[in-house]
């Protein structure tokens, strides 16, 4: 099928471009610059030129599609929560280009936070934490089932990883490297959840190739990863000691050190057969590409 990508080149993006190109679909991505443009032609996919914030090229780009995953999102969380409007916006302009086909449209959320147990696929984020307001346009989307969209939504947990990460876990080790420590908050025991960034891919394609209309789904490989041990394998691997720091020097990722936040893929599994096969975060943190 022809499908329309959002957020194409992004970490996430360019994986699931290149699997469903694997897979034998055309693949078109939305591009904002002419670097985001010539590295999805590198890749063998179209170009729609375009940005998040333009209601015109998102809807033109879904409406020649058979299909979309939308995985653009703007990552500034000093400004989050205009993240979260300019992405509701977005799924709300792709899904009105879509009612009535009956094509797939798959879109980007995270794993909620389940106090004392792993967050499973039939959960909600909490009211009033940032994560809701994902979760909020997620819900969206998926009520785009009654006007004739086959929706789904694809939970991300807190460390999506492997070469090319970016973002939690970099940003771990680069404090580690600035304070002389590799830190974690409290006594480190509470968890991420985490997945190699191949075994997203092949989710997103099984999404939009199979999920029922309104599935939500986990892309989750560990369930639950213990900020201790990863503090405990940067600092061996920097040659640094391992030890507690306030949430404060950790800038905003102080708060979400501080919660545990395990997830579940089960219900995921059993619906679309889904199996994670490439390596788990510490394993994948062990073989060296982070520290290169």
């Amino acid at each position: 099928m022809r499908v329309f990508v959002t957020g194409a080149t992004g970490f996430i993006g360019s994986a699931v471009v290149r699997e469903l190109l694997a897979a034998d679909h055309e693949v078109v991505g939305l591009a904002r610059s002419d670097r985001s443009a010539a590295a999805l032609e590198a890749a063998g996919a179209g170009v729609h030129r375009g940005a998040l914030d333009d209601p015109g090229s998102l809807s033109a780009g879904a409406a020649a599609a058979d299909g979309v995953v939308h995985l653009a999102f703007i990552h500034d969380f000093s400004r989050f929560e205009e993240s979260v409007r300019v992405d509701g916006r977005a799924i709300a302009v792709l899904g009105a280009a879509l009612e009535g086909t009956g094509k797939p449209f798959v879109v980007s959320s995270g794993t909620p936070a389940a106090p004392g147990r792993a967050a499973t696929e039939r959960d909600r984020a909490t009211p009033g934490t940032p994560a809701a307001g994902r979760d909020a346009n997620a819900r969206a989307a998926l009520d785009l089932a009654a006007r004739g969209v086959r929706p789904s939504v694809v939970r991300l947990p807190r460390s999506v990883h492997g070469e090319g990460d970016q973002a939690f876990v970099p940003t771990l080790i680069r404090l580690a490297r600035e304070k002389g420590v590799s830190g974690y908050v409290g006594d480190g025991s509470t968890r991420w959840p985490a997945v190699h960034v191949r075994d997203a891919a092949r989710l997103y394609r099984l999404a939009l190739e199979e999920a029922p209309a309104g599935s939500v789904l986990h892309a989750i490989g560990d369930e639950g990863v213990p900020i201790r041990e990863i503090a405990t394998l940067i600092g061996r691997r920097l040659g640094l000691p391992a030890g507690p720091l306030p949430p404060e020097e950790f800038g905003f990722l102080g708060a979400l050190l501080g919660v545990d936040q395990s997830a579940s893929a089960a219900l995921t599994r059993d619906l679309l057969g889904w199996r994670p096969v490439e390596p788990g975060l510490v394993e994948d943190l062990d073989q060296g590409h982070y520290f290169a």
